[in-house]
């Protein structure tokens, strides 16, 4: 029996439930997405592992301050992975274990890193583009043109692309929350023609005893057959039907991030760009080629669905004006 057999098993606090399938179980009934799921249970096994398998009952702060301490002294990891690390577990404490931690934690802090986003010029951008066809074009165009981060653009359903009024909703974006965006008039048709041959496919599903997607939260209980309606469809569905790993149900989910990652690599490697170029560039170049045009930054903020400004004014420092929007005194 493997290592991780054998704690699973041995992490019990009832004769029924494996304590990774507790925290499974509530992080599923409080709405937790299923990436953030793996991330949390992996954190908690990695601790559990590293005090020698001792249940989480038996320890407290002392020990995940060591943890925490070994993550950022001999691993150095980045500081958003100890403070996930620190979210899991202080999540498994509070909510699965009902015993949440009093004592404040004093673990060694991971580096906070300050870096600049990397940002496209239009030219760039173009070049990018030219190498790209078909749905992976249309993605990459609206992750520029509307500002979406890759997930929420393949997350997309039908019924939140509003061509009348020219905007896309984005529905349980970062931080749990909705936001509106612009939907360029530029992409309305290659967006159409997209939903035409996807409601096809999903007519076919249907036909074949499928056409059934995964719907938020509780929204399946409430809406019986509500899964198989054409709005709730995604946009961006995958090429093929799969098991939901939580529910074990076969439905079309959609389409995997590496697919849209793996296209725009390839393209910026044919374009011959030195800059490192991933999906999420062009929600950057989104941001800093719209302040550059002289919108207000609060207007991007909310585009962006930043909660704090200073997050949105990081692209200020990489504007084309020079850091800080500051003229050369070389240049005149």
């Amino acid at each position: 029996m493997s290592s991780n057999s054998q704690m699973e098993n041995q992490e019990s606090t009832g004769p029924k439930k494996k304590l990774l399938d507790q925290v499974r179980d509530v992080l599923r009934v409080k709405h937790y997405s299923y990436r953030t799921e793996q991330s949390y249970v992996q954190w908690i096994r990695r601790y559990i592992l590293f005090h020698d398998k001792r249940h989480p009952s038996e320890m407290g702060a002392r020990e995940i301050e060591a943890f925490l301490n070994d993550l950022a002294v001999k691993q150095h990891v980045a500081a958003s992975t100890q403070n996930q690390a620190l979210n899991a577990l202080l999540f498994l404490y509070r909510e699965v274990l009902h015993l949440p931690v009093e004592e404040r934690i004093n673990a060694l802090r991971a580096k906070k890193s300050e870096r600049l986003p990397v940002v496209l010029t239009k030219e760039e951008v173009e070049a990018v583009l030219n190498q790209l066809s078909g749905r992976n074009l249309l993605i990459a165009q609206l992750l520029y043109g509307s500002g979406l981060r890759v997930l929420e653009c393949l997350r997309l359903r039908v019924k939140d692309v509003d061509f009348g009024q020219r905007q896309i909703v984005v529905r349980e974006g970062k931080g749990d929350k909705d936001r509106v965006t612009l939907l360029p008039a530029k992409l309305i048709p290659a967006l159409q023609l997209q939903l035409k041959e996807v409601k096809v496919r999903h007519e076919a599903d249907l036909a074949a005893g499928f056409g059934r997607v995964e719907l938020p939260y509780a929204f399946a209980r409430k809406s019986p057959g509500a899964d198989t309606e054409w709005g709730w469809q995604y946009v961006f569905p995958a090429s093929n039907i799969s098991v939901d790993p939580r529910t074990g149900i076969e439905r079309r989910h959609h389409l995997d991030e590496s697919v849209i990652q793996r296209a725009v690599k390839e393209a910026a490697q044919k374009a011959k760009l030195p800059k490192r170029v991933s999906p999420h560039v062009f929600r950057h170049s989104f941001a800093t080629h719209l302040l550059e045009a002289g919108y207000d930054i609060r207007t991007v903020q909310e585009l962006l669905g930043h909660k704090d400004v200073k997050t949105t004014m990081v692209y200020t420092h990489v504007m084309n004006k020079g850091p800080l929007g500051v003229r050369s005194p070389l240049d005149g």
